[in-house]
């Protein structure tokens, strides 16, 4: 154990970890704040095909020497809009869809490529301590644009998300808002591919937000509890993973999945359930919308 502690202190002096440290904290706010807003519009499924598109402009931008989070970023977008668009009524059959022709491109790509097959592989699971500057500063930019996005939409988002039928009488865009929403969480999903990789982006999009909806009823404590599950499974887990040299991703999701099962436990002993956090959330959102009025 003390070896262990000596070993994580000495590379908490590396320079790439400290950098590695900074993509983490930044990663578990952005994903922290969208994860119980995307648990409240049911867009779970949602994530995973927009990983699999981002995989897939990640992996096109490896294979032509191009900046990998500008590839996945594209990637996501392109996913998200699509999805937006083409989604809306069936939602389910437009996620599979998209995310089998995301994932055979990836394939082709990943298989085309003439580097090192680390290096491509990484691309599912992840290597957060190859974050190079460039991609700190492109997460930075991603998680400055996409806080002031939810901020500056939160109480029609809010209410579009909890009851959209409602929503759409008020007068709301959910249309559009829709595919706002979707943009930010291909740009969102995009940093995420980086840094847990394509298989594993729901430990920090889905598991944060689906956790804190269990322990609370309120949407804004709801984000609190987010960001910090988030950054305890995203900054915890990287820390964990330098004395033994293991994937980060290993930790990142077994913390998450404690987190979830622990305010699954929670919810259980307060009698609460996802069920009636939705409608204090639509209860919520509605006394925003007439707040506004």
């Amino acid at each position: 154990m003390t070896q262990f502690i000596q070993d994580t202190l000495y590379l908490l002096d590396v320079g790439f970890v400290r950098q590695a440290l900074i993509a983490s904290g930044l990663l578990g706010i952005l994903s922290g704040v969208m994860a119980p807003i995307i648990v409240l519009r049911q867009m779970s499924f949602s994530v995973h095909g927009t990983s699999e598109l981002a995989l897939m402009g990640a992996s096109a931008a490896l294979l032509l020497g191009l900046n990998i989070g500008l590839g996945a970023v594209v990637g996501s977008i392109v996913a998200a809009i699509v999805l937006a668009l083409l989604g809306l009524r069936q939602q389910d059959a437009a996620v599979g869809v998209v995310m089998s022709f995301g994932m055979g491109l990836s394939v082709l790509f990943i298989h085309l490529y003439p580097g090192r097959s680390s290096t491509a592989f990484s691309l599912l699971t992840g290597q957060i301590v190859g974050v190079s500057s460039s991609s700190v500063w492109l997460l930075a930019g991603v998680t400055v644009i996409v806080l002031g996005a939810v901020a500056l939409l939160w109480r029609p988002l809010l209410f579009a998300s909890a009851d959209p039928v409602v929503a759409s009488a008020s007068g709301i865009n959910v249309r559009t808002l829709s595919v706002i929403f979707a943009v930010l969480v291909g740009l969102t999903t995009s940093q995420s591919v980086q840094i847990v990789g394509a298989l594993l982006v729901m430990a920090l999009l889905i598991t944060p937000g689906a956790g804190a909806v269990h322990i609370t009823s309120n949407p804004l404590h709801a984000i609190l509890w987010s960001v910090l599950f988030a950054e305890v499974s995203a900054v915890g887990g990287l820390v964990l993973s330098l004395a033994p040299g293991l994937p980060v991703s290993v930790f990142v999701t077994t913390i998450s999945f404690a987190i979830y099962l622990i305010c699954r436990l929670i919810g259980l002993l307060r009698g609460r359930g996802a069920t009636r956090d939705e409608a204090v959330a639509r209860a919520y959102a509605k006394e925003c919308h007439h707040a506004e009025q």
